[in-house]
């Protein structure tokens, strides 16, 4: 179940956008250079550079020059912590007042916008001192980038068992009618971790709505239960970080990613570093993880918080870290924040043929591999129109040894 209904494309201004797009000269993957015309929210065709013309019909039409770029699908965002983003600087204890929230949840999801994200997951604390105002801002936060980014929230209750637990049971489905699409949370903070999955998953089943938990898996039997209790639930479960499972050892963390295979269970590692304290970094074993046929996508956690200052939020940087320190190929990699992270939030799949949703990243340069490594100058779609760009201009002194060997330089004209 997808975390929120697909809406037609609108414009900035709301309205619906019937504008036609053509992406011209698009390097792709298989090495391909194509002309992409958009219309609708969706590819409308994929032809050889310079066989595509916007119909007359077109109420609007608009063209992109992508000449050095590579065309992708845009990769989302499973993972991103908007009530507390952007507030690792800040002095005293961190504020909950909505209008805060929601400002720094917009202001989180535009970066990762440019990043090229065009759909987030946000999860969000409910109740003890924060009740429901956090979530009511980040919801606000959601209309207001409609249009630009899709961004759904998470309900994170934080005990569920015992005599506490009663509050936050009734907090948790107040956060689902208010407007959170995923039930979540963490169950190793509750003292009694089982109970607490039993009862966001009989909640989740109850409404129809996935599960997303925050874990360290560094339990093997906890996990064991958790998989189990998991396997069951219609619109699926996804946990994450599970950088615990990397410190098992290897037959324990093996047979705890069988049961995770077995179950359907989505793993969403964050190699930028999760959401949690310096003791529980770590990224999950992805390779073994897919191997064993466990679901895989990657997020940013944190975001310049007091968890993790330096988070950043790219899901290129992501893909990069799972290429260069985790063994991954590039293509794999990328699939992880891509196709991998839009299955994990229930979205369409996206691939750069006619008929797929609208949602693109041009990346300049010819190859992924270096896309991953230089990933300055992007362009994102969303809904077949363009929502964010970024241009970095790299420039060199006058040298005669360069100019002798003729080597490339960026300039500052282009669509970037």
């Amino acid at each position: 179940m997808p975390d929120s209904q697909p809406q037609p494309p609108h414009s900035s201004s709301g309205q619906t956008d019937t504008a036609t797009l053509l992406l011209r000269g698009a390097r792709l993957t298989d090495g391909r250079t194509v002309d992409v015309r958009l219309g609708g929210g969706r590819i409308e065709a994929v032809g050889t550079a310079g066989s595509l013309a916007t119909p007359a019909s077109a109420s609007r039409a608009a063209k992109v020059d992508l000449d050095g770029y590579l065309l992708l699908p845009a990769p989302a965002e499973p993972h991103a912590h908007g009530d507390t983003a952007l507030t690792a600087d800040g002095d005293g204890p961190l504020s909950y007042d909505t209008q805060e929230v929601q400002r720094r949840a917009t202001e989180a999801a535009l970066l990762q916008l440019g990043h090229g994200a065009t759909a987030l997951r946000s999860h969000v604390r409910v109740g003890d001192v924060q009740g429901l105002d956090a979530l009511a801002a980040v919801l606000q936060a959601r209309r207001a980038l409609r249009g630009l980014a899709e961004l759904t929230a998470v309900a994170m209750p934080r005990v569920l068992t015992g005599v506490a637990g009663a509050d936050g049971l009734a907090i948790l489905r107040d956060a689902v009618k208010m407007g959170a699409s995923v039930v979540g949370g963490c169950p190793d903070a509750d003292p009694d971790p089982t109970g607490y999955v039993e009862a966001v998953l009989e909640l989740a089943s109850e409404h129809g709505c996935p599960v997303d938990l925050h874990t360290d898996a560094s339990d093997p039997a906890r996990l064991a239960r958790l998989a189990a209790m998991a396997g069951g639930l219609r619109f699926g479960v996804t946990l994450g970080p599970c950088g615990g499972l990397g410190r098992l050892p290897s037959e324990v963390a093996s047979r705890a990613a069988d049961q995770l295979a077995a179950a359907g269970v989505t793993v969403v590692c964050l190699p930028q570093g999760g959401c949690g304290g310096v003791d529980r970094r770590g990224t999950a074993p992805v390779r073994m993880l897919r191997a064993a046929g466990v679901r895989i996508a990657a997020g940013s956690g944190a975001l310049r918080d007091v968890s993790n200052p330096l988070g950043r939020g790219d899901p290129l940087e992501a893909a990069y870290l799972l290429a260069s320190r985790h063994g991954l190929r590039p293509e794999d990699a990328y699939d992880a924040v891509s196709s991998g992270a839009r299955a994990a939030l229930g979205l369409p799949e996206v691939r750069v043929e006619a008929g797929f949703p609208a949602e693109l990243l041009a990346v300049r340069g010819n190859r992924l591999a270096g896309a991953l490594s230089l990933a300055y100058s992007r362009i994102v779609v969303h809904r077949g129109r363009v929502v964010a760009r970024t241009s970095a201009v790299r420039e060199y002194c006058n040298s005669a040894a360069a100019a002798g060997l003729d080597l490339p330089r960026q300039g500052r004209g282009g669509p970037s």
